[in-house]
């Protein structure tokens, strides 16, 4: 693709040359309309001059013709030879009876034209004539518009000349100006790739011009939105390797007690070597959704979505688990809700919310799970009767692995950061609260509008 330097370039040498270009045509045509007043008026000096000499016209030496000639300033009568006679100017008089008694040319030259200028055709030449009567004379001065045209194309050349110079020069200095006006880009273009990844900084946009500004503090929040992202990902990574090396070393061992248990305890062994196996494969996928909720990959899943038909599914999902273990998991109510978003992290952002309730929850406890319309928001509500959260800890909850003292052992720390990730992304909110019977109220707040995805720094 063409660059910029290119582009502008282009354009600005195009405009010089066509506004030369129209500037030449324009004063051409008024040199041109100048060029033929002075000329005309040369004409009818000449014409005059004539009639005050006309005494002076003698008879012709044999094998010449007479011939008027101007020298630019003033008339002296002349002799030409007969092969000279396309000399500039041409001169005929004629009698009172209209007879020609003059001409400088050996033909009868250009027919009489009344008082004035005109423009006629003889001889197959066009002819600028200027005729003036006096007394019993008429004096008619003409030149061929050939020989004014080639007058006038040379002096156009001394005029194109310094226009072909003008337009060299202009389009010199504005290269310079072109080059030296984007040197402050191809500065930015250069900090960019001299940037370690590592240790991202910031431009400084103090002296740029304010074009560029925009552009520079764009770029900025660029930076610190990739800074942000990189030290999240090294976080995540690092607590990834930290969760997932206590279950592969847990599984490690139940495989060597596999290898050495008797066939009675063989069984056993298999068991816990499987809930290893599960707890791993827990932390990985909820890892693996943890990415997926990046808001550059989640926002294009967005569509129409039903919660209040994906809340009854998630209550109906989970009901036989819930069953299982002697809890009370219900409905307690649900609105028409349609909302936009992405319908699968919302559904994951219910199943945590479910699970984490019947994880905590002991047998005979209630789960309520609430959807309701507030004009444009959609809150949901998962109260349980479980041991809930202290205060203090409830925003460090929402950060990734961090798991409590009363955290059961298989979980992975990762629910809630799920949850307070999927709410973000669908410009939200998230509350943890006191439930009545000591437990924990999840409550969600979702607008129901159609909004851009939020980018997370």
């Amino acid at each position: 693709m063409m660059s910029i330097r290119t582009r502008l370039l282009a354009w600005h040498m195009l405009a010089l040359v066509m506004t030369a270009g129209v500037v030449m045509f324009l004063t051409s045509r008024l040199i041109w309309e100048g060029f033929n007043s002075v000329r005309d008026l040369g004409l009818e000096q000449i014409a005059e001059t004539v009639l005050r000499h006309d005494e002076t016209l003698g008879p012709t030496p044999p094998g010449v013709k007479p011939r008027v000639s101007d020298d630019s300033s003033m008339l002296e009568k002349r002799w030409f030879p007969d092969e000279e006679y396309l000399a500039y100017f041409v001169s005929q008089i004629w009698g009172a009876n209209g007879k020609l008694v003059y001409s400088s040319l050996p033909e009868v030259g250009p027919p009489q034209q009344s008082a004035g200028h005109h423009i006629v055709s003889w001889n197959g030449q066009s002819w600028r004539v200027y005729t003036v009567p006096k007394d019993a004379l008429t004096v008619q001065v003409a030149v061929t518009t050939h020989i004014r045209r080639q007058q006038f194309y040379e002096l156009l050349l001394w005029l194109a000349i310094p226009s072909a110079l003008l337009v060299l020069g202009l389009g010199t200095l504005v290269y310079l100006v072109v080059v030296r006006a984007l040197k402050p880009i191809e500065a930015i273009g250069q900090e960019i790739a001299r940037q370690n990844p590592a240790e991202l900084e910031r431009f400084p946009t103090e002296k740029l011009p304010s074009e560029i500004v925009p552009l520079g503090q764009a770029l900025n929040q660029l930076l610190d939105r990739m800074d942000a992202l990189l030290a999240n990902q090294k976080r995540l990574l690092a607590d990834a390797a930290h969760e997932l090396n206590t279950p592969l070393a847990a599984i490690r061992l139940q495989g060597q007690l596999v290898r050495r248990a008797p066939e009675i305890e063989r069984a056993a062994a298999l068991d816990e070597l499987d809930k290893g196996i599960q707890r791993a494969g827990r932390v990985v996928s909820q890892l693996l959704l943890l990415a997926r909720l990046e808001p550059e990959v989640a926002r294009a899943s967005f569509a129409e979505v039903s919660l209040d038909q994906m809340v009854r599914q998630v209550v109906v999902d989970f009901s036989a688990r819930a069953a299982e273990q002697g809890l009370d998991l219900g409905l307690v109510a649900c609105d028409k809700v349609d909302a936009w978003g992405d319908g699968h992290a919302l559904r994951t952002l219910l199943d945590n919310l479910v699970d984490n309730a019947i994880r905590y929850a002991d047998s005979g406890q209630r789960i309520d799970v609430t959807l309701r319309r507030q004009d444009d928001t959609a809150v949901l509500e998962v109260s349980d009767d479980g041991p809930g959260i202290p205060e203090a800890d409830r925003e460090r909850v929402l950060e990734r692995f961090v798991r409590l003292k009363t955290s059961r052992p298989d979980g992975s720390g990762l629910g809630l950061s799920i949850v307070a990730r999927t709410v973000r992304l669908h410009n939200g909110s998230l509350q943890l609260l006191g439930a009545s019977s000591g437990g924990l109220t999840v409550r969600v707040e979702l607008p129901l509008r159609r909004s851009e995805a939020v980018v997370e720094g």
